[in-house]
């Protein structure tokens, strides 16, 4: 069985439209379908609940209040019978028959996860993405999208991407530390990285991505998205990173602050206080999760 888990915010437009394009490309797949509202203000349930009336392997789960993306996921997977988890965010719908590819590489008993190959609509226009490519400067693990001709990859995006459920589970899902949202796909993949499995890249399972009509950017600003992502950036790095590269994040810390100073940027400024609250936790969980690596950093990440 593939268990596919959609996180949904004030998304009732999103899921009149883009619901019905997955159950199609489902058809042939002993499916369910997991939609966990996070809490919602709009008619979201109210469209849920039409679609459950019509098909009974859809499943909601309901946040009482908005908890954020990886306690949403990590609820769905919770309950989720399948072998495979596919996770798409609410903006998300796939083209042609997206999961035969995937679900043939996680075949490989080795295999995590793989990210499908996502044309985001930006601007208008669809760009192609999908695979993650990083290196650690400065610090920092620096991530960019990489070319879309290789298949080693780097991190599974939480928003279109397959992932075996039994190494899930070994992982202990999604880092809810992360809440509300980024980093935590990126945490998930290196992880699993750094225990000896693989992700991968598919360039065969296509799906579009509408980011501009996702539910972040409706709820918060710029300078909170980025003060979050900086915070959950450190907090990535004292968690996942091996104590030399500790060393040169405290190392770059004066350059990084005074560059900041300097260009009046204060999301990273209020990200990095508001990472050291969270310290004594990131510190437990550095605890847990160093015990799981096999492999160090420079043998992960991927520069292309």
């Amino acid at each position: 069985m593939i268990s596919v888990i959609i996180p949904n915010y004030n998304g009732e437009e999103l899921i009149k439209k883009n619901l019905p394009k997955v159950i199609s490309h489902l058809e042939n797949y002993d499916f369910e379908i997991i939609i966990v509202d996070d809490g919602s203000e709009d008619n979201s349930l109210k469209v849920i609940e039409e679609f459950m009336d019509k098909y009974e392997n859809i499943r909601l789960i309901k946040n009482e209040k908005n908890m954020g993306f990886s306690p949403s996921i990590n609820k769905g997977a919770k309950t989720a019978r399948g072998e495979y988890l596919i996770l798409l965010n609410n903006d998300v719908y796939p083209e042609n028959d997206f999961l035969k590819s995937s679900i043939k590489d996680l075949e490989d008993e080795n295999v995590f996860a793989v990210g499908f190959k996502d044309e985001s609509i930006e601007n208008g226009k669809k760009v192609p993405r999908g695979r993650g490519v990083g290196q650690w400067r400065r610090g920092f693990l620096m991530h960019a999208a990489g070319s879309l001709d290789k298949k080693n990859n780097l991190w599974a995006s939480g928003g279109s991407s397959a992932f075996s459920k039994s190494i899930w589970d070994k992982l202990g899902g999604l880092n809810e530390i992360y809440a509300p949202f980024y980093w935590e796909d990126i945490d998930i993949s290196y992880r699993a990285l750094k225990a000896g499995y693989k992700v991968l890249f598919e360039k065969e399972s296509l799906v579009v991505h509408e980011h501009e009509k996702g539910a972040i950017r409706k709820k918060f600003s710029n300078e909170q998205i980025r003060t979050i992502s900086f915070r959950n950036q450190f907090i990535f790095v004292w968690i996942n990173a091996s104590e030399k590269l500790l060393l040169s994040n405290l190392f770059w810390l004066p350059y990084h602050m005074l560059r900041s100073i300097l260009s009046f940027d204060l999301a990273f400024i209020f990200g990095f206080f508001s990472f050291l609250i969270k310290l004594p936790k990131v510190l437990s969980e550095r605890q847990k999760v160093q015990k799981q690596f096999k492999l160090s950093d420079d043998k992960v990440t991927i520069q292309r």
